[in-house]
């Protein structure tokens, strides 16, 4: 008769006493003529948790997906736009690689989130620290700053015409323009859309993560 495991329900060889796919002792009993039940069999195999995360080995395939991703997701790139995708896609192919270097049998979706949300923060990272280069030189040493001036004018304009068509306290209008049309108003804009995209991209990729670890674990299969 077919043995499976209790935790994982896959298949357990009858001479085996721990479950070969996420290590669960199993217990051993004969069905032999005239014995009873024997007591299990001592186990010499470690059992690990499928929760947890060896985090330097996590890192390392989290940091390698990472770069990639935070470059690709960056505001200057061509494919800047789906960073989503390349934010959930990092998140599980670190997953994999963690699987297939650590060779557990499978991790739960709790570790693989977790694993995907340290990628994310590094590659978020990456992304905005490339944002930021890449427009201070666009400024300061390519001498385009205009182009930044002239997105800004356009933006103060048409929130100005939207305020205008508004019937509010003329002095709250004013004293709202002034806080917004100013340089400290455009950093706290820029920093507050920065903040809300990060939490996004985390998102994205704390889910990656999680598919990563479900798809990781329904192609595994036990190695007898």
């Amino acid at each position: 008769m077919d043995i499976t495991c209790n935790r994982c329900h896959q298949s357990v060889p009858a001479d085996s006493c721990y479950c070969p796919a996420c290590g669960l002792p199993q217990l051993v009993y004969s069905n032999e003529d005239g014995a009873g039940a024997v007591p299990a069999e001592r186990w010499t195999e470690a059992v690990r948790d499928a929760s947890s995360v060896e985090w330097k080995p996590a890192l390392r395939a989290a940091m390698m997906l990472a770069v990639p991703a935070g470059f690709l997701s960056c505001g200057f790139s061509p494919v800047g736009p789906l960073g989503l995708f390349w934010m959930a896609a990092a998140s599980a192919w670190a997953v994999s690689l963690y699987v297939r270097k650590q060779r557990p049998a499978w991790i739960t979706m709790g570790a693989g989130a977790r694993i995907g949300l340290v990628t994310g923060l590094m590659a978020g990272w990456l992304a905005f620290s490339a944002t930021g280069l890449a427009m201070f030189s666009k400024r300061y040493f390519l001498h385009q700053g205009q182009e930044f001036d002239d997105t800004w004018r356009a933006m103060d304009q048409s929130l100005s015409q939207q305020l205008q068509t508004m019937n509010s306290d003329p002095q709250a209008v004013a004293s709202f323009k002034k806080m917004m049309f100013s340089s400290e108003g455009h950093i706290g804009l820029v920093l507050a859309t920065a903040l809300l995209c990060e939490v996004v991209l985390l998102v994205f990729a704390a889910a990656g993560g999680a598919i990563g670890a479900r798809l990781t674990a329904r192609t595994r299969r036990p190695e007898i």
